[in-house]
């Protein structure tokens, strides 16, 4: 099976700090992956660098065998750490600007799960909380059919109720056949969704395996193993 996302020697620096140091990796299609390290360890770089906002100092990247480019972007859907969309923007507006963007978006989708969690189109941005903004720019990711979901700490700086609803919408909305990629230190909250996990540290893959095995092999939680591994 060809991966979705690989890495070969992938490395990339920011003045004297390494960010990502000789990084090899392969994650297969169909999973939901976590990307899981304390705050600094380079997950953030590795997506960026995935998106095209960085490239690598030496070593390669490739999704679904291409180089991040005008190709990827048409199958990757990306919900970055901080918001982006504009305050000014009603929902409706910010819909229809995707679905001229994306050939892969599905309005109803968005306007489907917008009704369930009982959010106005006709919303400003700049009128909701802080976890309302970031269920809709979820919704706006999770309504594309992509091939590859990266997903960057979607649900830090969110209460419990907020993060159990966003992690439901990323299990319900994506196809089987799909891969998402989820970066986060809150590990306690993902685990039960995730299909494999990799420990990043220090700009390097600390341990990239299934999520039973690692369960099975270690005899306790991944966030537990996570505690052990990172000290914390």
């Amino acid at each position: 099976m060809n991966a979705i996302l690989s890495c070969k020697g992938l490395t990339k620096t920011f003045g004297t700090k390494k960010a990502l140091l000789d990084v090899n990796l392969e994650i297969e299609p169909g999973k939901i992956v976590g990307l899981l390290g304390p705050n600094g360890s380079g997950k953030t770089t590795l997506i960026k660098l995935a998106n095209e906002l960085l490239t690598p100092d030496s070593g390669e990247i490739f999704i679904a065998g291409m180089k991040p480019g005008v190709e990827t972007k048409k199958i990757v859907s990306y919900l970055p750490e901080k918001t982006y969309l504009n305050d000014w923007m009603r929902v409706h507006q910010i819909i229809e600007f995707f679905r001229d963007f994306y050939d892969d978006f599905r309005p109803e989708k968005a306007y489907d799960m917008l009704e369930r969690l009982g959010i106005d189109p006709c919303d400003r941005l700049k009128t909701m909380s802080k976890g309302t903004k970031e269920k809709v720019q979820l919704i706006l990711v999770m309504s594309r059919e992509a091939k590859l979901y990266l997903l960057d700490e979607p649900i830090g700086g969110v209460d419990p109720a907020t993060r159990d609803y966003i992690l439901e919408t990323i299990i319900s909305n994506y196809s089987e056949d799909a891969t998402v990629i989820i970066s986060t230190h809150l590990i306690s909250d993902v685990e039960k969704i995730l299909d494999h996990v990799i420990f990043i540290n220090g700009g390097q893959i600390v341990l990239s395996a299934p999520a039973d095995e690692i369960r099975n092999e270690k005899g306790k939680s991944i966030d537990a193993l996570f505690r052990e591994v990172f000290k914390c």
